[in-house]
């Protein structure tokens, strides 16, 4: 069991946006810290200085901070292992290097990249696996390219065993066993004195004392090559958990395709922190084999690496939303009010409620329609779908095809009749609250001789512009008797 206090570590490359794999990786890593007492880094590798994405980087912080996922470690936090940016550990990596070429276990190659893609390619047509030929690991062969390369520096390779076997002690799967003959001699300092991913992770992990790494299923086939180089610069390795790899609902890798988007689309879009938490922390782990909605403190009470997946886990955008709509149910009249409102004042073109509607809304009044729409809003910024009616000063202009519904398509003097008298009930009912309309109106239904469903449908839509929508009589009531009446009688016009 992983009770003791566990370092972990996130290191994403600041390339491009963040990818669901990278969240649900973080934060895994940060349950394990949470749950153990121990700590949660941030380290950001960033030697690929030609796929540097400068905005990346806030990303990343945007990201895991919407989620809930500080750091204890790392930018912006400090720590007593920084810099906790790889480009900024150059000496580090060097001074590895150095070691490992002083003990053998690292040779210099000055093969250039010409030779190298005639290589490739030759083991392309011969359909043989990928990998350095080891020109370079002999005396011989290294003085041959180091005279057909000229001035060219040299990178440093590691030398792998060409005999036995090397065992990945795996968390989730025990031993897994690897052929040394089918390890590369992996690049791991380049010419321009920058470390490959290799080098670099294996010297920052010991360096930050990271105990777990938790990790895609993806690297699996580069474990051993690090198991390899833990074991050649003396350092004790850290506990490898390869997690799940995430699949589509049709098996294939995860993609746009199937709806997965980046953790920032996610907030643009209106889910909520908490649910795509939820989500995305049931992909690869289960506290059982019912439990769907778990709060953040529920997954840090009860998260053990031992209940992670070694099964593929299965994207479902689906069941996102579903999970999303499931907390936007929970939340008080006052926390829906905080979610939903910044997004009814946004520009209409960015989801917001129609220019005419003033803004800032009145908070009060959006509270008081909130209750009719929290069962049905999945999405903070699909709210002004269903809730844009209310705001309208005017009419809500409904289309003639759903004014008329199947009951009375062609039958416009027919449809205009009935809501002529739903007009006139509307003028003279009363009382303006929720249970006298409805009974007053299932009342005209009756007197007319039509279906109270078909009455109420062709009702709804000259009041809200939609044939869905929240409760009607109690739509109408907070709406006022005047505005009601304005759109019934607009809509008794558009129909003769």
């Amino acid at each position: 069991m992983t009770r003791s206090p566990v370092r972990v570590r996130l290191a994403p490359s600041p390339t491009g946006t963040p990818h669901l794999g990278t969240a649900r990786t973080a934060i895994f890593d940060w349950l394990a810290a949470r749950n153990s007492g121990g700590q949660f880094i941030l380290r950001i590798e960033d030697t690929d200085q030609n796929r540097y994405v400068p905005e990346s980087l806030d990303e990343i912080y945007e990201s895991l901070r919407w989620l809930g996922l500080q750091w204890d470690e790392g930018p912006e936090v400090g720590g007593p292992y920084a810099p906790y940016f790889q480009s900024q550990r150059l000496p580090l990596y060097q001074d590895a290097a150095k070691r490992l070429l002083a003990a053998g276990h690292a040779y210099e190659c000055y093969c250039t990249p010409e030779r190298l893609d005639t290589m490739r390619n030759q083991q392309r047509e011969q359909k043989l696996p990928p990998g350095y030929d080891g020109l370079c690991s002999t005396d011989e062969g290294r003085a041959k390219a180091k005279a057909a390369a000229g001035d060219r520096p040299p990178v440093v390779r590691f030398r792998a065993p060409d005999d036995g076997e090397t065992v990945v002690h795996d968390f989730l799967r025990g031993e897994v066993r690897f052929e040394n003959n089918r390890i590369d001699d992996a690049v791991l300092l380049k010419s321009d004195g920058f470390p490959t991913y290799h080098l670099a992770v294996a010297v920052d992990d010991h360096a930050m004392q990271i105990t777990h790494v938790l990790r895609g299923e993806e690297w699996l086939p580069s474990a051993p090559l690090h198991v390899r180089l833990f074991d050649a610069l003396g350092y004790e390795a850290p506990v490898w958990v390869h997690t799940p790899v995430i699949l589509g609902p049709d098996k294939g890798k995860l993609s746009k395709r199937h709806g997965a988007k980046s953790v920032i689309d996610y907030r643009n879009e209106g889910y909520l922190p908490q649910a795509v938490f939820n989500f995305l922390g049931l992909l690869g782990w289960s506290l059982d084999d019912k439990t769907e909605i778990l709060s953040i403190a529920e997954f840090v009470q009860h998260f053990s690496l031992e209940r992670l997946l070694k099964n593929p886990a299965h994207f479902n955008a689906e069941k996102l939303d579903w999970i999303n709509g499931e907390y936007m149910r929970a939340l008080s009249v006052d926390e829906f009010a905080d979610v939903v409102m910044p997004w009814l004042e946004k520009p209409d073109a960015e989801g917001g409620l129609p220019s005419i509607v003033e803004r800032p809304l009145d908070r009060e009044y959006t509270k008081r329609i909130l209750p009719l729409v929290q069962e049905r809003v999945k999405l903070a910024s699909k709210a002004h779908e269903m809730m844009g009616f209310f705001y309208l000063p005017g009419g809500v202009e409904p289309a003639i095809e759903d004014l008329l519904g199947k009951p009375y398509a062609g039958q416009r003097a027919e449809a205009a009749a009935v809501l002529s008298q739903v007009l006139v009930l509307s003028e003279q009912t009363p009382a303006w609250e929720s249970e006298p309309l409805l009974e007053a109106y299932r009342a005209l239904a009756d007197q007319l001789g039509v279906k109270f469903r078909d009455l109420a449908g062709m009702l709804r839509v000259a009041i809200t512009g939609r044939p869905v929508s929240p409760p009607l009589t109690e739509s109408m009531e907070l709406l006022g008797r005047e505005r009601c009446v304005l759109r019934l009688r607009e809509a008794v016009q558009l129909l003769q």
